[in-house]
């Protein structure tokens, strides 16, 4: 079933009241490819009743009142992405488009969402029950951070927004033990996973460096960064505090990571795969194109890209669903009016970190001093692509589906280090499992400048590409590789830029168009990077382009067509920088 988002379906249901409303930024998908949808059905299948508000029109009460008041908790989330992020380009312009609004117009999601839904929800709400703030926006807002739209720090989101709790990073444990105490009247403070503001710090918990000091020394919120990074993962990790003004932050220590078992039974929730019918009728939602017969095969990454939050959000360690409950997923396509035998995707965050860990991380936890990855892959995690060879073979054997794409991102360093099964795997993906072309991620070329990416080599990658070639050209097939770069990350310069634009017509034999400029999210280490114009390990001063006509200009210089193929002679480009063209 849908959650019910209107009050003529809690007639037919016969509620007279919500325990909790979730409310959205996203339009409401029910799909396990949604927060708001995942939340919302384990509270439901808990004996929970649930509603949803999505995209809430704040400057009128009708949405935002129309399911009444619950009696538990308000759930709030801006989406699956940061509202700045959605609404914003990396050069600040607005957003057009949201692919997670009805009609596509970008229109229904405001600025900093969380903090204005929370502030018309006690509009219209006096002295209401609890507000609890989750989604990636307040998962990586959660302490002091920097905020590029404004070009300062601020503070937690959980004081901005005025909330009363704040969950972070994967939800769906922390989100029943909170209901189950609101329930019972019981307290919340001792909860895994979430943070909330107490008059004093906490005994035992790590003191973070204050919101002032922060912002009085920039070598104070690198040294703060350093100590939240750290403290993201069970097992290693401790509560954290952190004075704001005249109050505290506490941050619990993270929630325990779900087994096999438990990640399988979100999934084998029933989700009806479609956009609610209320919205639905509003106008066609892009992304559901994409997510509809998508599948999830795992949590976490460990990829530690430093431009990246998903290590922040999701955890540095793999959890991994049985592949009996990943074909099952799919076998049940076939029962959807929709399906028409095409599998959008099978992955994660970074589809090859399927179905194997590191034993010493899972005994032990993270190395906090050593990523797994990162120029080299440790010789401690031994990658093994058995697993997701398997899975996918069966996926391709069920009689209803015709194509299996696996469109999430690929680590080409894992590839390469897997001695056993790494080719065979690069081999089925050929064969069986994209369409044209293949994703990657090298980001940049210069070694600088993927040293303080965290990305591997470009000799890695040119390796990659030899036996990505290789395959194709015994398999008869005329597939490429489409490549994912980054412009004006921390310390490049347009040298860099024009580096990377040789090495990709002479090595790549291309020009690449996959290129976007780098945006300071919250809570990486790049876009700590980006504000404090340091290197965070060494606190070396390193140059960070922040005019974005020039930012335009680094992606301009990449993108800019050249006959690469052709002669070997010399030209001005625009920017008045010679290049050679290479044959």
């Amino acid at each position: 079933m849908f959650l019910p988002t209107t009050s003529k379906e809690l007639k037919r249901l016969g509620w007279s009241e919500l325990d909790v409303i979730l409310v959205s930024g996203d339009t409401y998908i029910d799909t396990p490819y949604n927060g708001i949808a995942i939340v919302g059905k384990i509270l439901l299948d808990a004996g929970y009743r649930v509603g949803v508000i999505a995209q809430p029109d704040i400057n009128a009460d009708v949405d935002i009142t129309r399911l009444g008041e619950p009696r538990l908790f308000w759930g709030v989330s801006a989406g699956l992405v940061d509202s700045m992020v959605a609404n914003y380009t990396a050069t600040k312009k607005f957003r057009k488009q949201d692919d997670f609004t009805p009609g596509i117009t970008n229109n229904r999601r405001p600025d900093r969402a969380s903090i204005k839904y929370v502030n018309h929800i006690r509009k219209n709400f006096k002295d209401t029950v609890p507000i609890v703030l989750g989604g990636i926006e307040a998962s990586l807002r959660r302490v002091t951070h920097y905020d590029y739209w404004t070009n300062k720090l601020r503070k937690s989101l959980l004081f901005d927004a005025k909330a009363d709790v704040l969950i972070y990073g994967m939800a769906e444990r922390t989100i029943l033990e909170l209901a189950n105490a609101y329930r019972d009247g019981a307290s919340h403070t001792d909860i895994q996973g979430l943070c909330y503001i107490a008059k004093e710090p906490k005994e035992g918990f790590i003191e973070l460096p204050s919101f002032d000091e922060c912002k009085a020394d920039k070598k104070a919120f690198i040294n703060m960064f350093h100590q939240f990074y750290n403290n993201n993962e069970p097992v290693i990790s401790k509560g954290l505090c952190q004075l704001q003004d005249s109050r505290w932050l506490i941050q619990n220590p993270p929630q325990d990571y779900m087994s096999e078992e438990q990640i399988d039974s979100v999934y084998d929730l029933q989700y009806e795969r479609d956009v609610h019918p209320f919205y639905k009728a509003q106008g066609d939602v892009k992304a559901l194109q994409t997510i509809q017969f998508s599948v999830t095969t795992h949590h976490g990454c460990y990829g530690e890209c430093n431009f990246c939050a998903i290590s922040v959000h999701q955890g540095r360690t793999i959890r991994s669903r049985s592949q009996e409950s990943v074909v099952s997923e799919i076998d049940a396509f076939k029962n959807h009016s929709d399906f028409k035998g095409i599998i959008n995707d099978v992955g994660g965050a970074t589809a090859n970190m399927y179905g194997y860990e590191c034993d010493k991380k899972m005994k032990s936890g993270v190395c906090i001093d050593k990523p797994c990855t990162s120029s080299t892959v440790c010789g401690a995690l031994k990658p093994d692509h058995k697993p997701q060879i398997q899975m996918l073979k069966q996926i391709r054997e069920l009689p209803h589906v015709k194509k299996v794409f696996v469109n999430s991102g690929i680590r080409y360093d894992l590839i390469n280090e897997d001695k056993k099964h790494g080719q065979e795997y690069l081999k089925t993906l050929v064969d069986h499992h994209i369409s044209g072309q293949m994703k990657v991620a090298p980001e940049h070329t210069e070694d600088k400048i993927l040293k303080l990416m965290g990305k591997p080599n470009k000799e890695t990658l040119t390796n990659f590409k030899k036996n990505f070639d290789n395959l194709n050209k015994k398999s008869g097939k005329k597939q490429f590789l489409t490549y994912y770069l980054i412009a004006a990350h921390p310390g490049s310069q347009m040298d860099d830029m024009q580096s990377l634009k040789q090495f990709a017509n002479k090595e790549l034999r291309l020009n690449p168009e996959q290129v976007q400029v780098f945006i300071p999210t919250p809570s990486t280490y790049s876009t700590l990077m980006y504000y404090t114009e340091m290197d965070p390990w060494s606190r070396k001063p390193i140059f960070v382009e922040k005019d974005q006509n020039k930012k335009q200009q680094q992606k301009d210089m990449v993108t800019q067509k050249s006959d690469w193929s052709g002669l070997n002679n010399k030209r001005e480009n625009k920017y008045g920088n010679k290049y050679k063209k290479f044959n």
